[in-house]
């Protein structure tokens, strides 16, 4: 299990106008209804139909630890490809489309393809989907803002929001960028199954002149054990030509997960 949440989750491992424009105390950030900041996450979301980045993993879950260099490209709402490499030799591929998730791994010549559940219930997210991995990597909020109601609130020189009504058995926590809207951190929590699920954007950089994620750190949960990622962006193209060579070699097992 270990390996296949090593692979998945940095593979992975989501409108009305402003009733008030009043400055709060002394943080000099205004005032915003909850309809107009996710308004703004939404026209602030970084646009693009394909992406090609180099990153680097940080990798630890208190028994093994790894620190690999992927390359990660993105088709917009179609395909998510990760290759992984240490010293020059590509450990792992893994590709992500709306409908599975297919990987293999080189050290132990396995394989596997199959859908979202195994990480949704490692998670404790119930419906982890495609979208929700790809706003992951975006720094975009992984459930649709619009589809509830929220109250908004100034916490820690960001925006804080969080549901009036909290889905059965499960809790949100989002807290936004003042400045560009985009994602400071978001938690989601499964407190009966002791699950919890943090996710905090370190810091952005200007990818073109948009807002894109620097730094992603990631820390998953559950009773007493504990993984934490940290996903940094170090070159980011986007809009150009990109590919996803992905076949299984033969003579791998396929690996099931129970």
């Amino acid at each position: 299990m270990r390996r296949i949440v090593y692979v998945f989750l940095f593979s992975l491992i989501v409108l009305n106008s402003c009733k008030s424009t009043k400055v709060i105390g002394e943080s000099g950030i205004k005032k915003l209804s909850a309809e107009k900041i996710i308004a703004n996450h939404y026209n602030r979301s970084f646009n693009f139909e394909t992406l090609n980045a180099k990153i680097k993993i940080k990798y630890d879950d208190g028994k093994q630890s790894f620190n690999p260099g992927a390359t990660l490209r993105f088709e917009k709402d179609k395909t998510i490809w990760i290759s992984v490499k240490m010293l020059g030799i590509t450990l792992a591929k893994a590709l992500i489309t709306p409908e599975k998730v297919s990987y293999y791994e080189k050290i132990e010549n396995t394989y596997f393809e199959g859908d979202f559940k195994v990480l949704s219930e490692w998670l404790g997210t119930d419906d982890l989907d495609f979208d929700k991995v790809q706003q992951l990597l975006l720094g975009q909020a992984l459930f649709n803002l619009r589809d509830d109601k929220y109250k908004s609130s100034i916490v820690d020189q960001g925006y804080q929001l969080q549901p009036k009504k909290e889905l059965e058995l499960f809790e949100r926590l989002f807290l936004l960028r003042p400045d560009s809207f985009k994602m400071a951190a978001q938690q989601l929590k499964q407190p009966i199954e002791n699950r919890n699920l943090n996710i905090a954007y370190r810091s952005y950089q200007k990818v073109g002149n948009q807002e894109f994620p620097k730094e992603i750190f990631i820390e998953a949960q559950q009773d007493k054990r504990k993984t934490t990622i940290t996903l940094e962006y170090k070159v980011v193209d986007y809009n150009a030509k990109v590919s996803f060579p992905f076949t299984i070699p033969s003579g791998y097992k396929e690996v099931t997960i129970q």
